[in-house]
């Protein structure tokens, strides 16, 4: 069976279509953001059952390149993509984790989290960015002259580019807001030999320098609103489905910035719905910081009206971001997916991440974001006890130290760290160890 997949204009008055060889990030005819589109009459001559059997066959074998949660689903992603093309770490499969001590002290006994961020760079960007380079892979054997590929970032997707463009042999240049990303984020596309332009501007100025060199078509963009992101994000999706027998969660709740992993999220759920591998579309709830909240307000104010903002300094500086690129996207999927969008504050977000980790998870402030916004909606009534839901942590918390650090010694600004657990320093002696160990263990004993 012969699958084809094309960009096409996300406008249905439009409906322009483009080769994914092609160098195109908008619609040359109405200016609109593109989506990948699949041949779905040729997807549908294999059966719902059959598309399950064959994933799950290829679910983490070390057949080249199935095994990657991503290449597993090959034909769903880029079918016409040739396998020595494939830019591949072996990325997804990420534990779908059961919070169950956590979801009894907020009242949920089916809460699970994504744990996107225990993947090759430490976040869920791997997953987007092994298609994108590698279909940059493909198009340079094509004759296709692309010198460098190029992103802005707030951190984790420029670790993604740098670490799969030094394994493809492809130059990277990325674009930081200096000061506003973490050390170990920063060390990361340095270590892979990207260039790293750290610029004394926030990421929406980075994002708007990067479109401009991106004119010059020797230089591609790797943002999300390249949509050949999308098409690796969406397996998010399909996978977690996947990891629960083909059953479907009730509400997933995913933090928002640059907005692409929502857009994301709805490609995944809509395409299983047309073949047939899901029956109902679950609820999408997009978690935002307080102090960059463009889509919440928006929300607020009946989607009548998106206005971009200047984004406050967040501990969540992923999603610093105050005029998202894939806006569009997200709020067409968020009205399908009885769409919700919550805030957090700088205070909540931090509390939701330190109890989270209190209960077994170490994640990043932007899952924190995700947390709080869950513990909001559980006290509101809007979710109820008896949902599956899952959180989508997006990256690791060992790139996050300096946030956690702070917040156990209580210097986060605007934040009483209500689970602060300092090292207790003592004289080498027996009797003082012992005290210490006495008191702690009956702390623990009366919290659980």
């Amino acid at each position: 069976m012969s699958y084809r997949a094309s960009f096409q204009c996300i406008s249905p008055a439009c409906g322009q279509t483009y080769d994914l060889d092609e160098i195109v990030y908008r619609c040359g005819r109405c200016q609109n953001l593109l989506e990948v589109k699949h041949d779905l009459e040729a997807l549908k001559q294999r059966s719902a059952l059959q598309w399950m059997r064959l994933f799950d066959d290829r679910y983490k074998t070390g057949q080249w390149p199935y095994g990657s949660a991503i290449w597993g689903k090959k034909e769903w992603v880029l079918p016409q993509i040739d396998n020595e093309n494939i830019v591949s770490m072996y990325e997804g499969a990420t534990n779908l984790f059961w919070t169950e001590r956590f979801g009894k002290v907020i009242g949920l006994r089916d809460l699970w989290v994504k744990q996107c961020g225990n993947s090759h760079t430490g976040s869920f960007k791997d997953l987007g960015m092994t298609v994108l380079v590698s279909q940059v892979k493909q198009m340079i054997a094509h004759g296709v002259k692309i010198r460098a590929v190029a992103c802005a970032s707030t951190g984790d997707t420029s670790a993604a580019l740098a670490a799969y463009c030094a394994a493809a042999g492809i130059p990277s240049i990325v674009f930081l807001p200096k000061d506003k990303v973490s050390l170990a984020q920063l060390i990361q596309p340095v270590s892979n030999g990207s260039l790293v332009l750290s610029l004394d501007t926030d990421f929406d100025g980075c994002m708007a320098l990067v479109r401009k060199i991106t004119e010059d078509k020797g230089i591609y963009l790797a943002n999300s609103m390249n949509s050949l992101r999308i098409e690796g994000q969406k397996t998010i999706a399909v996978e977690m489905v996947q990891q629960f027998d083909w059953e479907l969660p009730d509400t997933i709740i995913i933090p928002g910035g640059n907005l692409g992993n929502v857009s994301a999220l709805g490609a995944g759920f809509d395409l299983m719905f047309e073949l047939g591998l899901i029956q109902r579309r679950p609820r999408i709830v997009v978690a935002q910081a307080e102090r960059a909240n463009p889509l919440y307000q928006a929300y607020k104010d009946g989607w009548d009206t998106f206005h971009a903002m200047t984004a406050q300094k967040t501990a969540a500086s992923a999603i610093q971001i105050g005029n998202p690129v894939s806006v569009e996207k997200a709020i067409r999927t968020l009205k399908a997916f009885h769409g919700i969008v919550e805030q957090a504050s700088e205070e909540e977000l931090a509390n939701a991440s330190a109890l989270a980790d209190r209960c077994g998870m170490f994640n990043c402030p932007h899952t924190g974001v995700a947390l709080a916004a869950l513990i909001k909606l559980k006290e509101r009534g809007v979710i109820g006890a008896k949902e599956r839901v899952i959180v989508i942590s997006t990256a690791h918390g060992l790139k996050f130290t300096e946030f956690k650090v702070g917040y156990h010694r209580g210097t986060l600004e605007g934040v009483t760290s209500k689970h602060a657990n300092l090292p207790v320093e003592l004289p080498a002696d027996e009797g003082a160890v012992r005290k210490a160990i006495d008191q702690r263990v009956e702390q623990l004993a009366a919290s659980l």
